[in-house]
């Protein structure tokens, strides 16, 4: 086939596929079907689409064929300051997935199929799930090491939407909420929306720093802490026992809210207690399933004191009614037959992993991190702007986030946050590489 046609057939699907005409999880025709209709030999059929997928536009699966990949973001998507474009490298949104999880789902889904409760899944739902699925979660944070009654958990659509839930739930507009002053950017989202009064606590190597935060109580009508103890977002930190303790004084003493983010929690072991447990009267803990067993299960979990349980569901009510049931039912089903545990503890590792990848590639760079975090913090250099280097590398073909979606202070530190869990390591390797003589 002359060069020119064979490009053509590529651009062809590219523009089909980019156009939403070929939308995402469309099948291809296979290799043979697809030489057989353009006249080629098998050879260039598959060189086809190779190079579709090399562009990252569609994905093969052995045994199964060639699919059309999602490659476009909404808006208003995201932590960065760009959607991922088909093509980049993305260490901007961390969605870590392990090898045959796409085969766990479609074996759930077949079990679902065959159960007897079928039915019962397309009706509404108790707002805050049902209480076996409520047990189950309970049973669920025990891993954590958080030991609450079933009636104190609510079934939320992801940890997102717990957090949204919960602070829609205990606190009203004009609210004085503190937090680090870097920290999870979906939470300054939530805020602004909520109209909350943001003050940022100034961060240390090993946590916020608690003194400043004893005196902003002082100062200021503060209600709630926002705060992620265990596996810090961006920062990666632990809180250590004696912080928590601290942490937890304070609260009491001024009468705060604690509102606990274990997103990534599950990575840290032997980790201290939650402050949920510390602190069981006061925290609200906001946990999901989103990074440990994969981002499109949309199911979390909040966890409150019994006596903030009602108006949390009427909140559950007001914005989506009632838990997921589809969702949920696959949720609980992994989590009864140990699969989640053994999902976390295989992400456990493949974080070690991408981290030693990134301690081998980055050595001698000032980066930040926790050993078994998907993530990573590189502060630039005074003279190195990080809106310039976010665009360098945009044009090596790699997405990154820079400080601005995390600060919550007036000023931006220049650095950029590095998402380790969406690439396969060996592009990751060549990703970092490049970051690294981008930053040099």
């Amino acid at each position: 086939m002359p060069r020119a046609r064979y490009k053509s057939l590529v651009d062809a699907f590219a523009r089909d596929i980019r156009a939403g005409t070929l939308v995402p999880g469309t099948r291809l025709p296979t290799h043979r079907q697809l030489a057989a209709s353009h006249g080629l030999a098998l050879v260039t059929a598959s060189r086809v689409y190779s190079e579709l997928e090399a562009m990252g536009l569609v994905s093969g699966e052995t045994g199964r064929g060639t699919f059309v990949r999602e490659i476009a973001l909404a808006p208003g998507q995201g932590i960065g300051q760009m959607a991922v474009a088909a093509g980049m490298l993305d260490l901007n949104f961390n969605y870590p997935s392990l090898p045959g999880q796409a085969d766990l789902l479609r074996t759930a889904l077949r079990q679902l199929a065959l159960s007897g409760d079928l039915e019962a899944l397309l009706r509404y739902q108790p707002h805050a799930g049902r209480p076996h699925e409520r047990a189950a979660m309970a049973r669920h944070l025990l891993h954590r090491g958080l030991s609450v009654a079933a009636e104190q958990v609510l079934v939320v659509g992801g940890a997102q939407h717990g957090l949204a839930v919960s602070m829609m739930a205990l606190l009203k507009p004009g609210d004085v909420v503190a937090v680090d002053a870097l920290t999870y950017s979906g939470f300054k989202v939530l805020a602004e929306a909520l109209h909350l009064e943001i003050v940022a606590i100034a961060v240390t190597p090993h946590g916020p720093d608690l003194a400043a935060l004893r005196q902003v109580c002082r100062r200021r009508p503060v209600r709630a802490v926002y705060c992620m103890p265990t596996l810090h977002n961006p920062l990666g930190w632990v809180l250590g026992l004696e912080q928590r303790e601290e942490l937890v004084r304070i609260a009491r003493e001024h009468g705060l809210i604690l509102i606990e983010d274990a997103a990534y929690a599950f990575l840290a072991e032997h980790a201290p207690p939650p402050l949920a447990q510390l602190a069981p009267e006061r925290t609200v803990y906001v946990g999901g399933l989103s990074k440990s067993v994969a981002t499109g299960l949309r199911v979390g979990f909040v966890a409150a004191p019994l006596e903030w349980v009602p108006a949390l569901e009427r909140t559950l009510m007001a914005t989506v009614w009632n838990a997921p049931g589809v969702m949920t039912a696959i949720a609980v089903g992994w989590i009864e037959d140990g699969t989640v545990v053994q999902l976390e503890a295989q992400k456990r590792q493949d974080a070690r992993a991408r981290q030693a990848l990134a301690t081998e590639v980055l050595a001698g760079l000032a980066y930040i991190s926790h050993p078994a975090s998907y993530f990573l913090w590189l502060p630039l250099g005074e003279e190195v702007r990080a809106d310039q280097v976010t665009m360098a590398l945009a044009r090596e073909g790699i997405s990154v986030s820079t400080a601005e979606p995390f600060s919550v202070s007036g000023q931006v530190p220049h650095a950029i946050r590095l998402a380790l869990g969406s690439v396969d390591k060996g592009a990751l390797r060549a990703a970092l590489l490049k970051v690294r003589r981008v930053v040099e």
